[in-house]
């Protein structure tokens, strides 16, 4: 056996929602909605099935898809990318993630991640014979630093593995950060990898900012987007990898070993789906932004201390700032188990000198599941002094 993979834990997703199983509690702890999906981009996948092509599809992906990534982007995000040479689909940003690390890195070459960060980027680089190189964030601000990039960039930098927004911090980088991030990168000649999956689920506003329209970047970013975020349809695994031709050519053969192709009709359907007017992003952003308000309200009503959420499908609670001196550990196993409710705890998301006070909850529910967590959390905070 392969001892990276023998020796790994369970992910910490399954494990909460086994307790969630195992206790009957309310699961806020793994992150997928459970409503809102756009009744159209469901008649387009089925229609697609049953009246289209069925059999391989392209290795890059169907060409609707390709050009209409391409498109989005352009319309959305102003960046122009040629879809015929620079954009490939891939079965999930997961997918995606891993065909990127293993063209991109090799035996020896330092990755730098941004902790906390998505559990599977770890074990991915380290398969692939790269050596970790860890930037830690810390509440409340969550903020990368000068001090930080210039400590962790060495002459043996390669990649950078960066997540904007970010998941579980729900934070996004300033123009400014990311500016300070791409003077590194080029300047040690790296790549950055950009999970960008979040793009559109965000708050306030606000507006996506890629780093890849960043002064040097074009031809040195990997930008990683799925369908499943944006449509909320996460179990569709629709993602797709932009990046320059020299770059997508290494990508797209690590693909190619790895999954080949993604089903054409989640394709097609995928396609459709961005194409839509405005409207459809601007609701869904409102209607996460609605739920976000209905638990951030409730839980700071019932004496939790809630961290600012400016995108993703999470929430997290200040222990600390709360009054509350045990570990997030310790706290999320003891509220599934008396109060019913699962959360995840952050410190899951560092490989070293993890933040410990923090717990992450999704708000990608119905009102009623929102409402039924919020009246536990209101039960249980006398659970906890």
């Amino acid at each position: 056996m392969n001892p990276l993979y023998a020796n790994l834990p369970t992910t910490i997703f399954e494990k909460m929602s086994a307790l969630a199983r195992e206790t009957g509690a309310i699961n806020l702890g793994q992150g997928f909605p459970d409503a809102g999906w756009p009744r159209d981009v469901l008649e387009a996948g089925a229609r697609a099935l049953t009246e289209g092509y069925n059999q391989y599809p392209p290795m890059p992906g169907i060409a609707a898809l390709r050009q209409a990534v391409a498109d989005h982007y352009r319309r959305h995000q102003g960046i122009d990318l040629d879809w015929q040479r620079e954009i490939t689909v891939t079965s999930g940003a997961t997918e995606a993630l891993a065909a990127s690390i293993l063209a991109l890195v090799s035996p020896g070459d330092e990755v730098l991640m941004i902790q906390p960060m998505y559990d599977a980027y770890l074990p991915m680089v380290r398969q692939a014979g790269g050596v970790p190189k860890l930037i830690r964030l810390e509440p409340p601000e969550w903020r990368l630093t000068e001090a930080a990039l210039a400590e962790a960039f060495t002459p043996r930098t390669r990649v950078v593995l960066l997540n904007n927004p970010l998941n579980p911090t729900a934070t996004m980088f300033s123009d400014a950060e990311l500016a300070l991030l791409a003077r590194f990168v080029v300047a040690h000649d790296a790549v950055v990898i950009s999970d960008e999956v979040w793009e559109h689920v965000v708050f306030d506003g606000r507006a996506h900012s890629p780093i890849m329209a960043q002064p040097g970047m074009r031809e040195r970013t990997v930008k990683i987007g799925s369908g499943g975020k944006i449509f909320s349809l996460t179990g569709w695994k629709v993602g797709w990898m932009c990046a320059a031709p020299k770059l997508t050519h290494a990508l797209a053969r690590a693909h190619q070993f790895l999954t080949f192709t993604t089903p054409p009709n989640l394709q097609a359907a995928v396609a459709y789906g961005l194409g839509k007017a405005d409207d459809y992003f601007t609701t869904m952003r409102a209607d996460f932004t609605r739920s976000r308000d209905r638990l951030a309200s409730g839980l700071e009503a019932a004496g939790w201390k809630t961290l600012p959420s400016a995108g993703t499908y999470f929430l997290s609670v200040d222990l600390a700032a709360t009054g509350i001196a045990l570990d997030d550990v310790s706290f999320c196993d003891r509220l599934a188990r008396e109060g019913d409710v699962v959360a995840i705890p952050v410190s899951a998301f560092y490989a070293e000198t993890p933040v410990t006070s923090v717990v992450r909850f999704c708000f990608a529910k119905a009102d009623t599941t929102i409402d039924a967590a919020l009246e536990r959390m209101a039960r249980a905070r006398s659970l906890f002094g």
